[in-house]
């Protein structure tokens, strides 16, 4: 079901000059006695994708995005780890998802910031549950900002049939059961990828939406103002990103390309509001699939976007 920490993925250039590391110079096995720093962990896992009828091959992503990684420039205080990687045997998703909710447990625990590597956006419902587990210790009724980036709002109904396209239902109804309130804001929407029934399921649920149309530079200081506020009714900060928000030119390595999304010079902005609010606990990126991937444009992108989580920290 998992692996350990592998050196091979982490390759890369080396210089000469003082303080010119690069990740893969700084990058440690997780263990018990690590002071706190990002941690990171993947879900390999197409499993969802495969139920939803998307491209397969999300499961080789938490890879690409280590190898892509590996030779950027470090400029972190604290240390980085690799956690190692949960994976999913054949269909067997939704135990593979416990697999990751449980390891996720003591790394919260541990005060780390985990950053999960996707596999497909099924990892939400594992990265939630590992979340809820880790917070329900302490709190009785904790507020958490569900900060999804993604042009499917994927609430599709879970009764018969769990995906990627499901996990934000499926933690909606987590939160219900739980009697905690459900604070989820989707950026990036695709109307024409997501039907009127969700969009009437969103509006029951009261999802902040903003569609990926009206996600453009005019528009950034009144995202990110919108941001800062949806963040500042809540304690705690779960981030996912599909990475097919983006523009298909920028991200073609995923399951459903998007003909419109949202540039990454875009996204970067949004991406260190929420990183700089103070109340991150929790990161994962979904949806890479190297198969697909020319010119390995997307495993950059998704490093880029882990180098710009974690630069302060």
């Amino acid at each position: 079901m998992g692996t350990e920490f592998d050196r091979s993925v982490w390759q890369g250039r080396t210089d000469p000059e003082i303080n010119s590391d690069r990740w893969h110079q700084r990058i440690e096995p997780l263990t018990d006695q690590a002071i706190p720093g990002c941690a990171l962990i993947g879900f390999a896992s197409d499993a969802g994708v495969a139920r939803n009828r998307g491209r397969v091959g999300a499961a080789e992503g938490p890879t690409a995005i280590r190898q892509a990684l590996a030779p950027l420039a470090w400029h972190r205080h604290n240390p980085a780890y690799d956690a190692g990687t949960v994976h999913c045997q054949g269909d067997g998703l939704e135990s593979a998802q416990q697999a990751l909710a449980e390891r996720l447990v003591p790394i919260l625990d541990a005060g780390h910031l985990p950053i999960v590597l996707g596999g497909g956006h099924e990892v939400a419902y594992a990265s939630w549950c590992g979340l809820a587990s880790h917070l329900a210790r302490a709190e009785p009724c904790p507020r958490v900002a569900i900060i999804n980036l993604d042009a499917h709002f994927d609430l599709r109904d879970h009764a018969h049939v769990r995906s990627s396209g499901t996990p934000f239902s499926q933690i909606a109804e987590d939160c219900q059961s739980r009697g905690w309130p459900f604070h989820y804001a989707c950026l990036g929407v695709s109307r024409s990828a997501n039907t009127q029934a969700l969009y009437e399921r969103a509006a029951t649920l009261n999802v902040m939406v903003r569609e990926d149309r009206d996600m453009h530079f005019a528009a950034l200081p009144a995202l990110q103002r919108d941001l800062n506020a949806f963040i500042a009714a809540c304690d705690h900060v779960y981030l996912t990103i599909d990475l097919d928000v983006l523009p298909a030119a920028e991200a073609p390595g995923v399951s459903a390309p998007s003909a419109h999304g949202v540039s990454i010079t875009l996204l970067e902005p949004l991406i260190e509001t929420v990183r700089d609010s103070g109340k991150l606990r929790l990161a994962d990126l979904a949806e890479l699939n190297p198969t697909f991937d020319l010119d390995r444009r997307t495993a950059k992108v998704a490093a880029r976007l882990i180098h710009a989580l974690t630069l302060n920290g």
